[in-house]
């Protein structure tokens, strides 16, 4: 009994350097974040006045909260699907033999080592209304101009593009890992029972990077609810809420109005927004992704 003791001690005293950090800064940041969203606080004042669930009350009943909540789902179907999807179309056709292919894949690759801020900016110039290059390439086949980051309808649409265009190369690399750690001798007996290239895809490629599409589907879910950058960049938000996800609304609440308490709420929203899709994922893969 002493033994196990002691063995269960010495394995929590090898663990403490490890846990230390983690307590440090991530649950205790993470607990202050909850107390003070049940408190009304400025920043600046000395006393933090406890509110209860005021706070959450008000989210609840605050409809530019749900027109933010209906923004960041939508920013995160928009830029997650179409991230793997895309990044596994490039995959398959950056693995077959196709000249120059590392020459295409650094390229495609390029976007997501460049900074967000950057691309915003030169994405932003593109998107100009008046001289923009999108509007002079619609033009070209007969479309009527867009007004992209000053319309409502297609700020959105502008801000996905971006984030697409920069991430579906960084999904590629996954996949392409992926596709040639694939067992050959597999795909060769299924090529000697006649399986064609969709039964091959469908049957054993699919499933085999399933780990790689799981993994993807948490990182990139994650990053959506995170998506900054880009949006204060290109729209602050704007035009008339259409861009504004959770976090921005935090951002404005917090560093705009300096209503402490609100942002804080909006904080513990969006971490259990990440823990009930990560749950929801983990529930899936027991079914769906194969080791």
């Amino acid at each position: 009994m002493r033994v196990k003791l002691w063995r269960e001690t010495e394995a929590i005293l090898f663990t403490l350097p490890a846990l230390v950090p983690l307590l440090v800064f991530w649950l205790g940041p993470l607990g202050y974040i909850v107390y003070l969203s049940f408190t009304d606080w400025d920043f600046m004042s000395p006393d933090k006045l406890f509110v209860g669930l005021e706070n959450y009350s008000y989210l609840l009943t605050n409809s530019e909260f749900y027109q933010s909540l209906k923004v960041t789902l939508l920013f995160g179907l928009g830029s997650v699907v179409p991230t793997i999807v895309g990044g596994l179309a490039l995959a398959l056709l950056m693995n077959s033999r196709i000249k120059s292919s590392g020459v295409f894949r650094t390229l495609l690759f390029s976007p997501w080592v460049t900074p967000t801020v950057a691309v915003s900016i030169a994405w932003s110039w593109i998107f100009e209304p008046e001289v923009g290059l999108a509007n002079l390439m619609l033009g070209w086949v007969g479309v009527s101009p867009i007004g992209w980051l000053r319309d409502a309808d297609w700020a959105l649409v502008a801000v996905l593009i971006v984030t697409l265009w920069k991430s579906i190369g960084w999904s590629m690399v996954f996949y392409l890992v992926a596709l040639r750690n694939l067992p050959s001798d597999l795909l060769e007996a299924a090529s000697i029972d006649g399986a064609g290239s969709w039964d091959k895809f469908r049957s054993i490629t699919l499933p085999l990077i399933s780990p790689t599409t799981f993994f993807l589907s948490i990182i990139l879910t994650i990053q959506s609810l995170q998506a900054y950058d880009q949006i204060n960049v290109m729209t602050q938000g704007g035009p008339a809420g259409s861009t504004r996800t959770l976090l921005y609304m935090y951002y404005q609440s917090a560093f705009e109005s300096f209503n402490v308490g609100e942002a804080s709420a909006i904080a513990v929203v969006i971490i259990l927004i990440c823990v009930l899709l990560s749950g929801i994922s983990f529930l899936l893969s027991r079914r769906l992704v194969h080791y």
